[in-house]
This record gives structure tokens, C-alpha cells and sequence, in this order.
């Protein structure tokens, strides 16, 4: 009877534990207390994709690593890298929690975790056999599980359909810098306008001085506006006087659009040694170059133009982390230039 007892109990335990394995499977396949946060947002299919942007990797992310006595050696964000496996996803148990970048995880952003694509970066992530395709900024390392190439977010999981059965197979390809700059990230998008040289001046004729009639003093030679931005010119180390066919020629000023001013010159030569400086520090950020607008006796060094003040804004931020001068917003139709941006 003991023994009957015994053979019962057991076979108890068994069936609680493999009921108990189905649980976690049919509850998304996460692992042990992980899994759906208790505040979903209700239309998680509206939440949008992930928007690539030029970002600086950083360092510490870009070392190799040991992982469970595996090495990795994390790739470059101009690396081309496309793979099929298998993606997995996580959720409450990191939600609130830091990354391998060290932003805090949300189970409710677009964005995913890598073993050696860059961090920060961007991959388009499609599930195979399916039309549905996701955008993810990659800023965590992982899965370390071998058999696993990408652990999805919670609603980037969700938005491929992968919460119900815990995992899928997707394929991987990192969107690069190239692509970024290029605007080539997206099938239908239309690339990125080339940068424009700026051409070499002709011989420039005599200037010729028009007056009023009546008498008049002549007037003092012209220098640069006092009320233009003057944060370039004080920044600016101009270099050695350059050859005179090296000076692209002043075109007229724009009717239309937004520009981002950097200086104002009475010289035509230092105009051009700030605009090829601008475009040597800004050639791999902006797709636009600087040029120089003849205006009211001055040379002006503008980027431009912008379809409105929200882009010349954004263009004005990247252009500034990159050479540390700052523009002065002007439209292209007005004189008056407004604060610094």
C-alpha cells in the first residue's frame, strides 16, 4: 500500500512539472519570472518604428567581450551584417532596468539587443515567411543563448507577432551609417541630394561704386556686420591666405527656404576659409554644404536651404556637435537674422 502510495505521488510531481513547462510556453516563452508588463499600451501597432540617425558608438561597446567563455568581437557601424535565426523577446523582468548602453530598458520602446552589432545602432528586423518588418535601435548586448541572433523588446516582439509563441524566425540586417547618410535605410526613399563642390571664381571685375546725386562722402570700406552671429568668427582659426582659384565665387542670395548662417565677411577669401572648413568637418553628417551669399557688400557663409525652421533647427544641432560653431537663423527672403540657435 506504502509502495502504491509512493508510485502515485511521483507521478504527481511529474505531470505538475511538465504542465508546468507548458505554462511558460504558451505564456510567451520568456524566461522563468519574465514576461508582459501589467500596463500595455492599447494600440501597440500604432507605436512607430524606430527613426535611424547618425550616432557615435560608444567606446566601451566596442571592445571585445567574454560572455560564458565566448568571445565577441562587436562589428563597426559601417559593417554590412544580415543573418536569419531565431529572435526572442524580453519584458519585465529588465523593464526600468540599465542597458549594455546605459539608457534604461523600456519594454514599450522600439528597440532590441545584439551581440555585436553596434551600440547605439539601427537593424531592420523581419519575420520570415511573413510581410512584417521592424525597425530597432540596438542598444543592449545579447541573447547569449547560442541558438537565439536577437533579443526584441516587448513591442517590437509584439509587433511581429512573437509574444504568443516566444520566439520566431527573423532575419537581421544593421542599417548603416552609409545607408543613414545616404538615405538609403528605406526601399521607396529617394537618396540624399550629393554634396555640391563649391566652384572656383572667375576673375572678378572692378567694383563699381553707385551713388546719388548730390554730394556725398565716400564711404568707408566695408567690414564685417556687426550685428551678424559672431560665434564663428570668434571660433574660426583661419589659416593661411589660399590661392585665388581656390576661392568658389559668391552667388546671389535665395528667395526662398531657411538658411543657417556661420559669418559675415567684407573678404571674399575668409569667407571661403570658413565655408571649406565647414564642409571638411560636416561632409559625413549634412548632405548640404556651405556656400557663400553675396548680400548688402558682405559675404555670408550659409548652409541651406531648409524647408522650415524645425529642419535648419535639427541640422544646426548635429553640425554644432561636430565643429562647435553655432548659426544664427536666417530666412532666405529677409536681412534680419534671428537669436542663435
Amino acid at each position: 500500500m506504502l509502495r502504491l502510495l509512493l508510485i502515485v505521488l511521483s507521478c504527481v510531481v511529474l505531470l505538475g512539472g511538465c504542465a508546468s513547462k507548458r505554462q511558460v510556453s504558451k505564456g510567451g516563452g520568456y524566461y522563468k519570472d519574465d514576461g508582459p508588463g501589467s500596463h500595455i499600451p492599447a494600440n501597440i501597432a500604432a507605436i512607430p518604428n524606430a527613426t535611424p540617425r547618425l550616432e557615435t558608438p560608444r567606446p566601451a561597446n566596442a571592445r571585445p567581450y567574454k560572455v560564458l567563455g565566448r568571445r565577441y568581437v562587436p562589428l563597426t557601424s559601417h559593417q554590412a551584417y544580415r543573418k536569419t535565426g531565431i529572435a526572442s523577446w524580453y519584458g519585465r523582468k529588465f523593464h526600468g532596468k540599465k542597458t549594455a548602453s546605459g539608457e534604461i530598458y523600456d519594454m514599450y520602446a522600439m528597440t532590441a539587443a545584439h551581440r555585436t552589432l553596434p551600440i547605439p545602432s539601427y537593424a531592420r528586423v523581419t519575420r520570415v515567411g511573413t510581410d512584417k518588418s521592424i525597425i530597432v535601435r540596438i542598444n543592449d548586448r545579447g541573447p547569449f543563448h547560442q541558438s537565439r541572433i536577437i533579443d526584441l523588446s516587448y513591442v517590437a516582439a509584439a509587433k511581429l507577432d512573437l509574444i504568443g509563441p516566444g520566439s520566431g524566425k527573423v532575419m537581421v540586417e544593421a542599417i548603416t551609417n552609409d545607408a543613414i547618410k545616404n538615405n538609403a535605410w528605406q526601399p521607396d526613399a529617394a537618396p540624399a541630394p550629393k554634396a555640391r563642390p563649391i566652384p572656383p571664381a572667375p576673375p572678378a571685375p572692378a567694383p563699381t561704386l553707385i551713388t546719388k546725386a548730390g554730394p556725398t562722402s565716400p564711404p568707408s570700406p566695408p567690414s564685417a556686420d556687426s550685428s551678424e552671429p559672431t560665434d564663428a568668427l570668434q571660433a574660426l582659426q583661419l589659416p593661411a591666405a589660399l590661392a585665388k582659384s581656390d576661392i568658389p565665387a559668391a552667388r546671389p542670395l535665395d528667395s526662398s527656404g531657411v538658411f543657417l548662417q556661420y559669418g559675415a565677411f567684407s573678404d571674399h577669401s575668409n569667407a571661403n576659409k570658413l565655408a571649406q572648413r565647414l564642409n571638411q568637418d560636416i561632409n559625413h553628417i549634412e548632405s548640404r554644404t556651405a556656400e557663400i551669399i553675396q548680400h548688402a557688400a558682405l559675404y555670408r557663409v550659409r548652409i541651406g536651404p531648409y524647408a522650415n525652421r524645425t529642419q535648419a533647427v535639427n541640422a544646426a544641432l548635429r553640425i554644432e556637435g561636430a565643429t562647435g560653431l553655432k548659426a544664427t537663423y536666417r530666412a532666405a527672403d529677409s536681412d534680419r537674422s534671428s537669436a542663435s540657435l
